[in-house]
């Protein structure tokens, strides 16, 4: 079974990093790239752009309505993902706990669509 592994940072985080902590940051991420190939865990995943260059799509009573940033307020950013293929959510989680965390990782299984 698929899942997203949702990574969050704390806002604004990106945005006051030095050149060495972003440079030990993607260090964390290839290492944790390299454990999943070790592993022999399918995966894929990207990074993400700030919060404040999203828009989002919302309904409302005229249709649909389209506002910058996220959809709902929070202190940390949706910062990227991996989709990992593991056999059930307690292997994902033994995946997520070598993933660089940053603010957090919310762990959720992928509808499959027939």
């Amino acid at each position: 079974m698929k899942y997203a592994l949702l990574l969050f940072d704390p806002e604004g985080y990106w945005d006051a990093v030095s050149e060495q902590e972003m440079a030990a940051a993607l260090a964390a991420h290839q290492a944790f790239a390299r454990y999943l190939d070790e592993r022999g865990v399918t995966y894929t995943g990207q990074a993400l752009h700030p919060e404040r260059e999203a828009r989002t799509l919302r309904p409302s009573a005229d249709g649909i309505d389209a506002t910058g940033g996220p959809f709902t307020p929070r202190r940390a950013e949706f910062a990227g993902f991996y989709v990992v293929d593991c056999a059930d959510l307690d292997e994902a989680e033994e995946v997520a706990r070598n993933c660089p965390i940053g603010a957090g990782i919310e762990i959720r299984p992928i509808w499959d669509a027939p």
